[in-house]
């Protein structure tokens, strides 16, 4: 029995389906299933049983000798919510729970942090476990994150194998839930079927000219392969980034997003929102010597190469994964 949280989400759900490709059909579901938006992503997945997640601890008490192993992938996203009680509750210590959990019960586990926690990237963007405690977030979201992967090295007491994952800037199918916070392909997307033409953020730094912003953007059938390589490899426990290596630009995602849609690029630029301005992210590069150092070798899909399939397979039929 595979425990996925979050999986009526963006990437909980693609994992899922990632897992019953696999032939790991006794998966069970942690969300919050009262969110109706979310639920079209579970549709048709092969699932032995869904608990809430307020429910689960409860649950595992009773089932975690039927469990081989956690994805933790649960999390509270939205990196413009100002509430760090939410982030607390939600990010942090529902996390912490979760890890003592598998300490108690001898299981492996894997969970999402993030490539909020870099901040500015003044200190660069290595996963390097001694560099985790001089880190500084730009908001409470990755506040949150690099909280819990700081309390995490601390333990003492620690699951036989246990992986953090900094996600960098994700993208693919089942997002169509997410809202202002879905990637700027879906953005793209939306905007062109409705007007013809794409408005990205304005730069406010000078350092970078509009759409010339740049991150790494990682496709989420790419996130998906890393998670199954460490479920069957369980060593090597520790903090890894999960970026494909390459930044690039969002001037590259919207022109790529005309390109599959056959349209010629119209884009616009607008300013940054007011509440994220400050705390926006220029550029981020994930190192990935890291996770290629214990053995993951398949190379990460070309920004072109999943866009288009993005674009094409799934927004155009509005499809899911």
């Amino acid at each position: 029995m595979i425990i996925v949280t979050g999986a009526a989400g963006f990437i909980g759900s693609c994992l899922v389906s990632r897992l019953n490709a696999d032939g790991f059909n006794d998966v069970v579901a942690v969300d919050n299933f009262s969110v109706e938006k979310k639920m079209p992503n579970l549709k048709g997945k092969r699932l032995r049983e869904f608990v809430d997640r307020n429910e689960f601890f409860e649950w595992l008490d009773k089932n975690h000798e039927q469990v081989e192993f956690i994805f933790h992938l649960g999390a509270r996203t939205d990196t413009a919510e100002q509430d760090k009680a939410v982030f607390d509750l939600l990010n942090l210590n529902y996390s912490k729970q979760m890890w003592q959990a598998c300490v108690r019960y001898n299981l492996p586990l894997v969970y999402a942090s993030s490539a909020a926690t870099y901040g500015s990237g003044t200190l660069g963007y290595s996963d390097d476990e001694a560099l985790l405690p001089l880190l500084r977030p730009l908001n409470p979201y990755g506040d949150s994150k690099n909280d819990f992967d700081n309390w995490a090295i601390q333990q003492e007491e620690k699951p036989f194998f246990w992986a953090g994952l900094k996600f960098f800037n994700v993208y693919g199918p089942n997002e169509y839930h997410k809202g202002r916070m879905a990637s700027v392909i879906f953005h793209t997307f939306q905007q062109v079927q409705r007007t013809g033409s794409m408005e990205l953020f304005r730069s406010h730094n000078p350092k970078f000219a509009d759409g010339e912003q740049m991150r790494d953007f990682i496709y989420v059938r790419d996130l998906t392969d890393v998670c199954v390589f460490l479920m069957h490899h369980r060593r090597n426990s520790g903090i890894y980034n999960l970026g494909t290596g390459e930044a690039r630009t969002f001037l590259d995602l919207a022109l790529n997003t005309f390109a599959a849609l056959d349209k010629t690029a119209d884009i616009k630029f607008k300013d940054t929102p007011e509440d994220i301005r400050d705390t926006y992210q220029y550029f981020t590069q994930a190192d990935m010597s890291k996770l290629r150092s214990i053995g993951y070798a398949r190379p990460f899909t070309r920004l072109e190469d999943g866009i288009s399939e993005y674009v094409r397979d799934f927004l155009v039929p509005n499809a899911y994964l």
